[in-house]
């Protein structure tokens, strides 16, 4: 259970059912656990105003993303768990099918501020199992392109605009990287990172890594293909990989080692605070031309989306009191309260306009407005998602393309080998 996760974002909102039971738990707190710092202090001041009405208090608690989840499966073994928590897509399948999650059902039903079709139905659809609801979508993320416009003037680079083809950003990392004699990488990719990476070249190019039903992929298909083969071409001019998991890409660039990055809305704090911000833009990720005619089509820019789920453990002493919270975190006061903070954008449609004002100077519009022009797919998932995510990623599949980017057959040859990798592990689920 504790293995590979990514991302992160928040929800919230008003209950009529929440009111009635606030007070039950008297002095007690609840005790929240997260892994993402950069969104502690909104998420506790957005705790702080239910606190107001509800008179119950909330500890939000940081830790780290390894130890998160060997903790909570150490609290589902029978030690201490967190009141309420994170679920991610990963694990959730697995913490709903062993009974560890509060079963949240009966309450929504009674719960006028919780409407199913207000909620982005990938996120809402992820912690249902059975039919029974284990968690309401905290929030939603979107990729985009992260670049240094210092280093695109130093070497005469014109800047990334939302024209731009994934042909185009490998053209502008080649003049850089070559500009640089390799002092300065055009891109650095981060192939451990497939959600604000890898997996959208795939996607844009046509192919799937799950289908929609969840009981396939196309990822050895000749559109999937093309997609790795753009990514193989970028990793020859952008940052080796040896390089990359030394340092990690967010490093590299705050450093000013690389001119360009993907990454995902959740981490849009880290560079708004950092300390050469203002050399720092954001735009939409490249399209596919797949027909070659120029402009990109309805079918050409694709990014992945995945939500967080606010989820409460099944042995909690004040369950009605962690409803509230939970439905005060996932209803509109709530998630509006998130957006407006910058802590991330909305589990809840049509509340996120307000997460592109958050950050004064700088420009986030491109997490929405791929939403707007480009197309969004939930981040795959299965059963046991980890078994294939991390397979696919060691030696046999992956892992040698990503070593060895010149070499074009090993690329196709990973794709065939993670298609094989991906149907028997399913079949295995």
């Amino acid at each position: 259970m504790a293995a590979a996760m990514a991302c992160s974002l928040v929800g919230c909102g008003g209950s009529k059912s929440a009111s009635s039971s606030r007070s039950s738990s008297g002095s007690k707190t609840i005790k929240i656990n997260i892994w993402d710092n950069n969104q502690k202090d909104g998420i506790q001041k957005i705790c702080d105003k239910w606190t107001e009405t509800s008179g119950v208090k909330v500890s939000v608690e940081v830790v780290d993303w390894d130890n998160y989840w060997t903790l909570l499966e150490a609290g589902a073994s029978g030690g201490d768990m967190p009141d309420v928590f994170w679920m991610h897509s990963n694990t959730a399948q697995m913490y709903m099918e062993n009974d560890i999650l509060l079963d949240l059902t009966d309450y929504i039903d009674k719960d006028d501020s919780i409407q199913k079709e207000n909620y982005y139905e990938g996120v809402w659809d992820l912690y249902n199992s059975n039919g029974k609801q284990y968690a309401l979508p905290k929030d939603h993320d979107t990729i985009a392109l992260l670049y240094n416009k210092a280093i695109f003037d130093k070497y005469n680079v014109d800047y990334p605009t939302e024209n731009w083809t994934w042909e185009d950003m490998y053209e502008a990392a080649k003049k850089i990287t070559d500009g640089s004699k390799g002092d300065v990488y055009g891109v650095a990719m981060n192939t451990s990172n497939n959600q604000d990476g890898w997996y959208n070249l795939i996607y844009a190019y046509g192919g799937q890594v799950i289908t929609d039903d969840h009981k396939g992929t196309t990822i050895g298909s000749d559109e999937s293909k093309k997609g790795m083969e753009m990514m193989r071409k970028l990793l020859t001019v952008g940052a080796p990989q040896s390089v990359v998991a030394e340092t990690g890409t967010d490093s590299l660039f705050q450093s000013g080692k690389t001119a360009m990055i993907t990454q995902g809305s959740w981490m849009i704090n880290s560079f708004f605070t950092a300390e050469k911000h203002e050399d720092y833009a954001w735009a939409m990720l490249p399209y596919a031309d797949r027909n070659a005619n120029g402009s990109c089509d309805s079918d050409e820019r694709w990014s992945a989306y995945n939500g967080l789920g606010w989820a409460a453990n099944k042995n909690v002493s004040n369950p009605d009191d962690c409803y509230s919270l939970i439905s005060y975190l996932c209803g509109e006061e709530g998630q509006k309260m998130q957006a407006k903070l910058g802590v991330t954008m909305g589990g809840m449609k049509g509340v996120s306009d307000a997460f592109s004002d958050a950050f004064k100077g700088m420009d986030v519009s491109a997490f929405n407005k791929i939403e707007e022009e480009g197309n969004l797919y939930f981040r795959p998932y299965t059963r046991k998602t980890t078994v294939w995510e991390d397979a696919i990623q060691k030696e046999g599949a992956f892992l040698d393309a990503w070593q060895n980017p010149s070499d074009a057959d090993r690329m196709a040859g990973a794709c065939d080998n993670a298609q094989k990798i991906i149907e028997d592990a399913i079949a295995s689920e």
